[in-house]
């Protein structure tokens, strides 16, 4: 059997049931998936697309949605994109204020061997991960 991957909708009907009938779906795939032992890939960009709908469109706070990622994580039936660097991700977010969004992209680039990411974000050039761009 081929590996699939999931959209963020998956994810978001599985750790909110906000539509019922979609969350029982998910349910039953989730549970085929352990019982047939297969997974499904959820990549990076999920995650990113993922933590700014449970922040924007659900009002959920930081650190369930961190609490919620890190259990992804440990589902054997989900292979993530970039595993370690959403682990470090995790960890740095838990100590600061900062943009989850932005701390994914900066851990990114910082994994990919990057100096730090240019931006003209003033609340995120604070990160050590960003570095401001100015005249």
């Amino acid at each position: 059997m081929q590996l699939k991957g999931i959209d963020t909708n998956i994810l978001v009907r599985f750790l909110v049931s906000d539509d019922d009938q979609q969350a029982q779906q998910v349910y039953r795939l989730f549970k085929k998936a352990e019982t047939q032992k297969t997974e499904f890939f959820v990549p990076l960009v999920v995650v990113l697309e993922l933590i700014w709908v449970l922040e924007s469109a659900y009002g959920i706070v930081r650190e369930e949605i961190l609490e919620s990622i890190g259990d992804l994580l440990l589902m054997p039936i989900l292979q993530f994109e970039h595993v370690v660097t959403l682990q470090q991700f995790i960890l740095t977010a838990q100590g600061t204020r900062y943009d989850l969004s932005d701390l994914l992209i900066g851990q990114v680039a910082k994994d990919q061997g990057c100096q730090g990411v240019l931006t003209f974000d003033k609340k995120a050039s604070a990160s050590l991960l960003f570095e401001l761009v100015q005249e």
